[in-house]
């Protein structure tokens, strides 16, 4: 196997920080993307408009796209992509705020991955701060016990693949070029994108009208508004996956991830000043006990 390159935490940290401000504003536009698209065209083009500017980066500045290990790289960037369609899909109906809060069960489910399958030891302190943690996506998400709809749980899922994604990332794709990473990711993506398309063509749903058949509509003819739209997301995830695939590749994922946190909180102000999402005190009370649970993770890696 090869040597896990040296750590550098606090280059990690700026780079999370710095996708974090970003993401919180390109993921707010997906609201109006799902009002007059669907999550698969969504995919397929962003992934289209995105792959291009990869290229031209890494021919401009001489870096390798190809992956030094294929089928690693292929299964780092099927649990990632896997997490996106769950976390996409759930823009639709939750603001960025909520559907992070979800995403944000990734660094509790490192945990216990990393205790259950990796015998990693995991200390008093870690175990209260994740079910504080899982205390705030509660509030915040505010699930009905009685009536769970696939959006509330479409974010917890994205936060188990996530956090699979990201422990692989180093684990398996520790020796590879943050461009290739991400030239799979969106590769991966267009895939999904495309067979998404054929299958609802085949199978012709009814679709509901707005933002409520994101996950059920079809190839629409795409008009300025969706390709500008998309173009913008495009071009910020290109920079915003980039910078945290940079970060995942510089430190252990159980580090890198805390700082991921910030997407709560850049999210909600993004959510706000376009759309006037606002949060109450109940999911600002969770979203504090997420960003407590996450310091107190963040110590405790050495």
């Amino acid at each position: 196997m090869d040597s896990l390159p040296t750590q550098r935490p606090f280059s990690a940290a700026g780079s999370i920080l710095a996708a974090m401000v970003l993401i919180g504003l390109i993921d707010n536009l997906v609201f109006a993307l799902a009002g007059i698209s669907g999550i698969w065209q969504f995919h397929l083009v962003r992934s289209a408009m995105a792959l291009p500017v990869i290229f031209v980066i890494a021919a401009l500045g001489g870096r390798r796209i190809w992956p030094r290990r294929v089928w690693p790289v292929l299964g780092r960037s099927l649990l990632v992509s896997v997490s996106m369609v769950f976390y996409f899909g759930s823009l639709a109906f939750l603001p960025v705020a909520q559907a992070a809060a979800g995403l944000f069960t990734a660094p509790i489910f490192v945990l216990l991955i990393s205790a259950v399958f990796l015998a990693d030891r995991v200390t008093g302190a870690n175990a209260v701060a994740a079910l504080v943690g899982f205390a705030g996506v509660v509030l915040v998400l505010k699930p009905d016990l009685q009536d769970l709809s696939p959006a509330t749980l479409m974010p917890v899922a994205a936060g188990f693949f996530y956090a699979c994604g990201a422990m692989a990332t180093r684990r398996w794709c520790g020796n590879e070029g943050t461009l290739g990473l991400l030239a799979a990711f969106f590769a991966v993506m267009a895939v999904w994108g495309a067979g998404g398309c054929l299958v609802l063509a085949w199978l012709q749903p009814e679709v509901p009208a707005g933002q409520a058949g994101f996950l059920l509509r079809g190839w629409v003819t795409p008009g300025w508004e969706f390709l500008g739209l998309t173009a913008v997301q495009a071009l910020g995830a290109v920079a915003g996956v980039g910078l945290i695939i940079r970060g995942y590749l510089l430190a252990e994922a159980s580090f890198v991830s805390v700082f991921e946190y910030v997407l709560l909180i850049f999210g909600a102000v993004w959510g706000y000043a376009l759309w006037g999402q606002t949060v109450d005190w109940v999911q600002a009370a969770g979203i504090g006990l997420i960003i407590a649970s996450g310091a107190v993770l963040a110590r405790s890696v050495r």
